[in-house]
C-alpha cells in the first residue's frame, strides 16, 4: 500500500472479505477526506456493515488493507479516535443515561469533573438533559438512538461512524441529528453515515459511495452523481413572440403555466442547451429573472445506479 495521505482519514486498498463461499466485500478502494461527511449506501447484503466492521477492526479482511488516520485499523491509538453507533445496538438498560455515559467515558480513559461536564454537554446536545437520571429501559427506540449518538461523540473522536442513526426518529429528531452531524463537520470531524433515508444522505453528505454485491459501483459528490433531469424551470418578464419562436427552436417540449407568460417549464436535449435557452430569451429582449435546472433526487439516482 502507498504511503498514507494526511488529507484522508480512511484509505482502503483492494479491501475484501469472504465468508465461506460468499464474497461480502470485493476489492474495495475508498478514500475518505478529513472533515467530510461521507455516505455509504447500498441494498441489504451490499457489504456496508461488513465494510464498517473491517474499518473498526472487528472483522479481519480476507485480502487487502485499510488505514485510519494513517495507521492500520485495530491500532489502539486509532480506536481511541473513533466513535461508533451500530445499527443493532443493545445497551445496558439497567443503567441511567448518565451512568451509561459515565461507563463509556471511563472505557475511553475519561474521568473526574471533565467527564461529568462532558456528559452534561452531550446529553444537552442530543436533547436528553432532562432524562439523565432515567434508566435506559424506560427509553423509546428513538431516545435510545439519541443516547447512542451521545456515547459515540462523548470522547471527542476525530472519526464518527453512524450506522442508521435516524431510523427510529421522527422528522424533528432527524433534523436534530442532521444538526449534530453538521456541527461535527464544522468542528473538523469526519463522519461516515449509513442510512436508508436517502433524503437525509442527500441533505447531509459531501460525497457518497454506493455498494452492490460487495462491489463499489458509484462514488462521487452529489453534483456528480445526480444527473441533469432535462427539465429547466424559467421565470421571465416581457415575454414576446420573437423570443417564443427562438425558445421553441431550442427546446424539445414546452409547458406554459399562464398567459401572459411569466413562468414556463422547458424540456431540453442536454444540459449543454441551457445557455442556448438563456440566449434565446435575452437576445430577444426578455428579462430573465430565474432559470433553474432540475436534477435527480438521490433516491432517483440510487435506483438508476442500482438497477
Amino acid at each position: 500500500m502507498s504511503t498514507p495521505n494526511a488529507d484522508y482519514v480512511i484509505e482502503t486498498n483492494d479491501l475484501s472479505k469472504r465468508f465461506g463461499g460468499f464474497q461480502a466485500v470485493e476489492k474495495l478502494n475508498l478514500s475518505v477526506k478529513r472533515g467530510e461527511v461521507f455516505g455509504l449506501l447500498g441494498p441489504n447484503g451490499a457489504g456496508k456493515t461488513t465494510t464498517i466492521m473491517m474499518l473498526l477492526g472487528n472483522v479481519r479482511p480476507t485480502a487487502g488493507r485499510a488505514t485510519i488516520m494513517g495507521k492500520p485499523v485495530g491500532d489502539i491509538r486509532v480506536r481511541r479516535q473513533v466513535g461508533f453507533l451500530p445499527e443493532k445496538f443493545q445497551f445496558h438498560d439497567f443503567l441511567t443515561a448518565a451512568e451509561f455515559l459515565r461507563l463509556h467515558g471511563r472505557l475511553n480513559a475519561m474521568g473526574g469533573s471533565s467527564l461529568e461536564a462532558k456528559i452534561r454537554t452531550v446529553l444537552e446536545r442530543v436533547g436528553l438533559q432532562a432524562r439523565s437520571k432515567s434508566k435506559l429501559k424506560e427509553f423509546s427506540k428513538g431516545m435510545q438512538q439519541r443516547i447512542g449518538i451521545a456515547q459515540a461523540i462523548l470522547h471527542d473522536p476525530q472519526l464518527v461512524i453512524l450506522d442508521e442513526p435516524t431510523s427510529a426518529l421522527d422528522p424533528l429528531g432527524r433534523r436534530e441529528v442532521r444538526g449534530i452531524v453538521e456541527d461535527l463537520r464544522t468542528e473538523g470531524k469526519t463522519v461516515i453515515l449509513n442510512s436508508h433515508i436517502l433524503s437525509e444522505i442527500e441533505t447531509t453528505c459531501d460525497r457518497v459511495a454506493i455498494l452492490k454485491n460487495g462491489k463499489l459501483i458509484a462514488l462521487g459528490a452529489m453534483v456528480e452523481l445526480l444527473s441533469f433531469a432535462s427539465t429547466v424551470e424559467v421565470e421571465v418578464q416581457s415575454m414576446n413572440d420573437a423570443a417564443m419562436v427562438a425558445v421553441r427552436g431550442v427546446v424539445q417540449k414546452l409547458k406554459l403555466e399562464r398567459v401572459p407568460i411569466t413562468r414556463f417549464t422547458a424540456m431540453l436535449r442536454s444540459e449543454e442547451d441551457i445557455p442556448l435557452l438563456a440566449e434565446a430569451l435575452v437576445l430577444n429582449g426578455v428579462k430573465l429573472m430565474a432559470l433553474t435546472p432540475k436534477r435527480e433526487t438521490l433516491e432517483e439516482a440510487y435506483l438508476r445506479i442500482i438497477e
